[in-house]
């Protein structure tokens, strides 16, 4: 299988269409392998639009589902970015062509290691990536213009959203009801205030350690 005509053949049929018309996303998306994230055995599935699984539990998203995302975030060239659960690294390696700086974060060792070793085989240098407690973030580099948040959560710690910088968005997808349903959803600090809006509705793995307080419902 030609990697890069399948890969060119994501794009035009599953990022496109659908009105994401953020040039430099589309571009990076049709640079970036996602194959070289996964395992030979999985090859042939990096470009077939669903998620992936590369670990139990984990998994790299659906490309449209990593695009809209993104797209709702409005990355600068100057912004600084918080990836949370970043798995593997693909998601960092699209934010590393859009961004200055990308802190890729995740509590998985073995996914950590494989993004740190992917991003320097493909000579992406502006992403750091980090092993950590996904819920708490990297307030070391806080403020970040952006933090995106890769899989499905019943909430936003407000341990994330207190990283935010003035003007930031937090993009991510909410929970909606039990199983894999959720918004994407993107919440804006301004003046010193938060809100937020959905967008989009998906389906997406959840993403451990974000489980919902009881009593908690995102209407």
């Amino acid at each position: 299988m030609d990697q890069a005509v399948a890969r060119r053949n994501m794009v035009d049929s599953q990022i496109r269409p659908t009105g994401i018309d953020d040039l430099r996303l589309i571009e990076a998306m049709g640079q970036v392998p996602r194959e070289a994230f996964l395992p030979k055995s999985d090859h042939g599935l990096a470009y077939m639009g669903g998620e992936i699984e590369v670990a139990p539990g984990r998994v790299l998203s659906a490309p449209l589902t990593l695009a809209r995302l993104i797209h709702l975030a409005a990355i600068k060239p100057t912004d600084v970015v918080l990836h949370v659960g970043s798995g593997a690294g693909y998601g960092s390696a699209i934010l590393g062509h859009l961004a200055s700086t990308v802190v890729a974060l995740d509590s998985d060792p073995a996914l950590t290691e494989t993004a740190n070793r992917v991003l320097s085989d493909l000579g992406i240098l502006n992403v750091a990536v980090l092993q950590g407690d996904m819920a708490v973030g990297y307030p070391k580099q806080a403020p970040y213009d952006v933090i995106l948040i890769e899989g499905l959560v019943d909430e936003v710690p407000e341990s994330l959203l207190s990283q935010l910088a003035e003007g930031g968005r937090l993009c991510t997808l909410l929970s909606v009801k039990s199983g894999h349903l959720g918004r994407g959803a993107v919440y804006l600090r301004s003046h010193g205030a938060l809100g937020n809006r959905a967008i989009f509705d998906a389906s997406a793995t959840p993403l451990p350690g974000f489980a919902a307080k009881e009593g908690f419902i995102f209407a």
